[in-house]
């Protein structure tokens, strides 16, 4: 699909990476680009429509599809990070609130935003999805070992939903990156792409057609490295 003139709704989109795919997208002509956050006036972006939106509430989300019913691409991109693995921390860290947390936006978001706009797209087409994931869908590490296991199953799910929603014509791309320069990982010293790259990368992704978009050496590195078992060590360790 084109992104000129195509109805864009990003989610997340009030920083970061969702800030600069509602710029991009303005940009190349979309004709309408929805712009949801919790708090929608601190999107500092003009010509958007902004929305007011928690994906975690189910509630909201159908309510934001009911009144956002011309979207054709949808850009699943809310999501958060946190430090943390599964056993080790501080007395005041609980690893299991912190996973359940990051699995409430970065998987059960994401489910309520496909479920909700799966019919909006149908009915407008087929249109196109953008779900995004991460190299740590793929391999994980003890400094955000939690973070990965939302990403990989967030994975799983952007792999059934390509499945299901094949038949009403939905290009379901998953979106595959190591750290952005953005708030989320700004405490981590490591190299990091730039968001203008890695949204520009992506949109001449849905616009080639592509089901997968893997926006950096690293990721594709891991990627390749899968067959040779690179998941069973810490792809942070070096």
């Amino acid at each position: 699909m084109k992104i000129q003139g195509s109805v864009v709704f990003v989610t997340g989109a009030n920083r970061g990476l969702g800030l600069e795919f509602a710029r991009q997208a303005l940009a190349l002509g979309a004709a309408k680009v929805y712009a949801a956050a919790r708090e929608p006036s601190q999107i500092p972006l003009l010509g958007v429509l902004p929305i007011r939106l928690d994906v975690r509430d189910p509630a909201q989300v159908a309510q934001a599809a009911a009144d956002c019913r011309d979207v054709t691409l949808l850009i699943n991109n809310a999501g958060i990070g946190r430090l943390g693995g599964f056993v080790g921390g501080d007395a005041e860290t609980d690893p299991v609130a912190t996973l359940r947390e990051q699995l409430e936006t970065n998987l059960f978001g994401m489910l309520h935003m496909s479920r909700a706009f799966a019919g909006v797209l149908g009915r407008n087409g087929g249109g196109a999805m953008l779900n995004l994931l991460s190299l740590f869908s793929w391999a994980n590490t003890p400094m955000i070992g939690a973070y990965g296991v939302s990403k990989a199953a967030a994975w799983a799910l952007t792999n059934g939903l390509r499945h299901e929603l094949h038949a009403q014509g939905t290009q379901v791309v998953g979106f595959h990156a190591g750290p952005i320069d953005t708030d989320m990982v700004r405490v981590l010293e490591v190299p990091k792409a730039s968001p203008e790259d890695v949204v520009r990368q992506s949109f001449a992704a849905i616009e080639a057609g592509q089901e997968e978009v893997l926006v950096d050496e690293g990721t594709r590195q891991v990627k390749g490295a899968l067959s040779q078992g690179i998941y069973l060590r810490d792809v942070m360790a070096g």
